[in-house]
């Protein structure tokens, strides 16, 4: 496949979870719009979702990126004692409403697809239409740091708990599928598990690697990214860094398709 061939196709783009690793997105994006690729279907999970948003908004990358470096994680008057969670998700809702001002899916410029996990029904629902804001901090809402959001009613959490890489309703609608996983998951050393939270987090990880791993090999184009695993999910520092590494292993992956089609 050429990629002038992938630039005629109709193109969905499927974006993990996986914290601040996502920005890898960021610079997976930028990187497809230098070589003329840019979906127009968008599904993505947790911070998945937030970066497809951003992206179906019609946002800059240097947008993109300051939304995520400008967001305060842990600020201290969004503590609470009140809500299952440490931190209460409902406050973000005005900082999104500065990026989202019509907090509407029918207003943003790519069809966008997000899940979330009910917490009470124990499924995934995907939300695609009407109200925006509010089933993006569900998608992202991660337990036990985040408070679950309500909607409709009942409670929802991060969309990773049950799809992490949410192909399903963007597969009949496209003929070509470009997915972009930042939850990697390597060849690791015995002293690299010191503690029960490096085991918790290997284990976490590879449970959800193992249930999407099908998905991810359906794409039509994949990229996955080693580096990314040396980054904490939830590391602010890593910013930056995560977003290098998809920019980069993304160039050199497009560079490749170029040549071995020169």
């Amino acid at each position: 496949m050429t990629i002038p061939q992938i630039q005629n196709k109709k193109l969905g783009l499927v974006l993990s979870g996986g914290g601040v690793r996502g920005m890898a997105h960021i610079g997976m994006i930028q990187a497809l719009g230098e070589y003329g690729i840019h979906p127009k279907i968008v599904s993505g999970s947790s911070v998945g979702a937030l970066v497809g948003a951003l992206y179906a908004n019609g946002n800059s990358i240097q947008d993109m990126l300051a939304f995520f470096k400008e967001t305060p994680l842990f600020k201290y008057n969004f503590l609470t004692i009140l809500k299952p969670g440490f931190i209460d998700t409902d406050k973000y809702f005005e900082i999104f409403k500065g990026y989202f001002p019509d907090n509407s899916f029918e207003a943003l410029g790519r069809e966008l697809h997000v899940v979330a996990t009910n917490l009470q029904k124990g499924e995934e629902k995907f939300f695609s239409k009407g109200e925006l804001i509010m089933p993006l901090l569900a998608s992202a809402a991660l337990p036990p740091v985040f408070s679950p959001v309500e909607l409709e009613g009942e409670l929802y959490a991060d969309g990773g708990i049950m799809n992490n890489f949410p192909l399903e309703p963007i597969k009949e609608k496209v003929d070509f599928t470009i997915g972009s996983n930042v939850s990697v998951v390597n060849n690791l050393y015995k002293n690299a598990l010191k503690n029960s939270w490096q085991i918790t987090g290997r284990v976490t990880g590879l449970m959800i690697y193992a249930i999407n791993r099908k998905k991810l090999d359906s794409c039509n184009l994949l990229f996955e990214y080693t580096e990314l695993e040396k980054i904490g999910v939830l590391d602010r520092k890593g910013i930056e860094k995560a977003y290098q590494i998809g920019y980069e292993n993304v160039i050199k992956r497009l560079e490749e398709i170029e040549k071995q089609n020169g």
